[in-house]
């Protein structure tokens, strides 16, 4: 199974002061988890759980797929979905030993108080760096950056990342220039 790049690095990772910004593909994410020691993981629901214009079926299904992947690592005992749109799961599964939250209406990356007290380190995993990147970043986890093919991506979230991109040089600066006294 190939990890993602930095994951391979992980202790540089873990206890890094700073967010860590990470591109992550189709591979498993159990490996890339117990390389970080992520002890929180908040999942973006669109496209990672379900896709923009699935239904509720897809969204409960999405749910238990992850949580079934992420039962091969203890080290995680917090998952959270979150999403900006209002749609919610049916029922929310329980997994022993892993606590589960659904954050709906979240308002990533502006609203933090949901996620306060979670454990870390944690790990923020979406496709959208000016959201889900800026919330990694506010958090002090990982951010785990997703990307689908744009032709994928309906024009709201394909324009969102394609700002995002442009942004994500200067969030994720691996050595940011110090500020200058004025």
């Amino acid at each position: 199974m190939k990890l993602c790049r930095n994951c391979q690095n992980a202790s540089e990772l873990r206890f890094s002061v700073s967010a860590a910004y990470e591109e992550f593909g189709q591979q498993s994410l159990v490996p890339c988890l117990t390389a970080l020691a992520a002890k929180t993981v908040i999942f973006d629901v669109e496209p990672l759980v379900a896709d923009w214009d699935s239904g509720q079926e897809a969204l409960d299904r999405g749910i238990a797929r992850v949580l079934d992947e992420l039962a091969a690592t203890p080290e995680v005992l917090l998952v959270c979905f979150a999403t900006n749109s209002s749609r919610q799961p049916s029922m929310l599964p329980q997994r022993p030993g892993m606590q589960v939250e659904f954050v709906t209406s979240a308002r990533k990356p502006l609203r933090t108080v949901p996620y306060r007290d979670f454990p870390r380190p944690g790990v923020v995993i979406g496709d959208q760096v000016l959201t889900d990147g800026l919330l990694a970043r506010r958090l002090g986890y990982t951010f785990l950056h997703y990307s689908p093919a744009p032709a994928a991506m309906p024009p709201g979230p394909r324009l969102l990342s394609q700002v995002g991109g442009l942004v994500r040089p200067v969030v994720f600066a691996r050595n940011p220039r110090p500020r200058r006294a004025r």
